[in-house]
C-alpha cells in the first residue's frame, strides 16, 4: 500500500514524490532531520523534536520554511492518513535546490519532506527484555554532531561494523571517553548512579534524553553528567541507551564483556517504565 508523504507543501502519494537532483541535501548533505515516535496515533515528545529542528536550522543559517503549528498539523495529517498507530514520523529539511557551488545560494528556497514508518508494538521491542550488545569504534564525525543534520555515513558504518561483529550497536569513542551511540545517547550506572556525557558539541542534545534525566531527577536518583571512559563502561552495574525510537534500552554487553549479571539492569527498566508511562500522558 502505497504511504502519503509531504513534499514541499503537498501531499503526495510516495511513487509521485521527488527532489531536485540540484537539491544540496543530495549533494552537500546540507540539511537537518528530526524523526517522532507515535505511540497510540500520538506523537511523543513533538514540542522538544520542534525545538531542536528549529535551532539545527539557525546553527546551519537555514530559513525554516514551516511553522512549528503547521508543522504539527502536517505530523497529525500524515499519522492519520498513513494509519500509523505506532510508528515514526521522519522530517528532514534541507536549503533547497541551487546549482553546485560550496557556498550557500542566496535567498535558498528549502526543501521540505515529511513521512511515516509503521512500527506495530514499537513500545514493545523484545530488546528490553534481552538488552542490547555494543561495540566499541573511534568516534570519526566532523565537530559539530549537536547539530542534528543528514550526513548520517559514519554512523552507517558503524551500524555495520557492528552487524559484522554480531552486536547491537556501536558506542563511539574519542580520547578514550565515550561520546553517543551510532543513534542515541549513552549512559552507565555505577553504584546507583546515572552516568551519562555533558552536554556540547561533541554529542547530540537527545530530545529523549532530556526527559529521560528530568524523570530520573524526579524519581530521586542520583545523575551525573560528565564524560565517562570505555574502561569505565566496562566496570559499570549497567548500560542503557535514549533515542526517539527506542525510548530507554538496556545494553548488557560492551565489547564482548558482560556488564552486571548479563541481564537488563533494575535501573534502566525503571526508566523505561516511567518514560513511557509519562511521555503517553503528555502525547499530542
Amino acid at each position: 500500500m502505497s504511504r502519503t508523504v509531504y513534499v514541499n507543501g503537498e501531499y503526495l502519494p510516495e511513487e509521485q514524490a521527488t527532489v531536485s537532483i540540484f537539491d544540496r541535501g543530495f549533494l552537500f548533505a546540507d540539511g537537518v532531520y528530526e524523526v517522532t515516535s507515535v505511540i497510540g496515533g500520538k506523537l511523543l515528545d513533538f514540542d522538544g523534536h520542534a525545538a531542536r529542528l528549529e535551532r539545527s536550522l539557525n546553527e546551519l543559517e537555514m530559513p525554516n520554511p514551516i511553522s512549528r503549528d503547521d508543522l504539527l498539523a502536517v505530523h497529525r495529517e500524515l499519522v492519520s492518513a498513513n494509519g500509523i498507530e505506532d510508528g515514526l514520523v521522519y522530517l528532514q529539511i534541507t536549503r533547497g535546490a541551487a546549482d553546485r557551488d560550496f557556498a550557500y545560494p542566496e535567498d535558498p528556497t528549502p526543501t521540505i519532506v515529511l513521512f511515516t514508518q509503521a512500527k506495530p508494538g514499537l513500545a514493545d521491542n523484545p530488546k528490553a527484555q534481552t538488552g542490547m550488545k555494543v561495540i566499541s569504534i573511534e568516534d570519526q564525525r566532523w565537530g559539530r554532531r549537536d547539530i542534528k543534520t543528514v550526513q548520517l555515513l559514519y554512523p552507517s558504518m558503524g551500524k555495520m561494523m557492528a552487524k559484522a561483529a554480531g552486536a547491537d550497536d556501536a558506542w563511539m569513542t574519542e580520547d578514550g571517553h565515550v561520546t553517543e551511540g551510532t543513534s542515541n545517547n549513552a549512559y552507565i550506572v555505577k553504584d546507583g548512579t546515572i552516568i551519562t556525557r555533558h552536554l556540547g558539541t561533541e554529542i547530540l542534545h537527545g530530545i529523549t534524553r532530556a526527559a529521560v534525566l528530568r524523570f530520573a531527577k524526579e524519581a530521586q536518583m542520583k545523575v551525573e553528567e560528565r564524560a565517562f571512559t570505555l574502561d569505565e563502561a566496562k566496570e559499570a552495574d549497567e548500560a542503557f541507551i535514549t533515542s526517539a525510537s527506542t525510548f530507554v534500552m538496556p545494553v548488557v554487553e560492551i565489547d564482548g564483556t558482560a556488564l552486571g549479571d548479563g541481564t537488563p539492569g533494575p535501573v534502566a527498566r525503571r526508566l523505561r517504565e516511567i518514560y513511557l508511562d509519562e511521555s503517553r500522558k503528555t502525547a499530542v
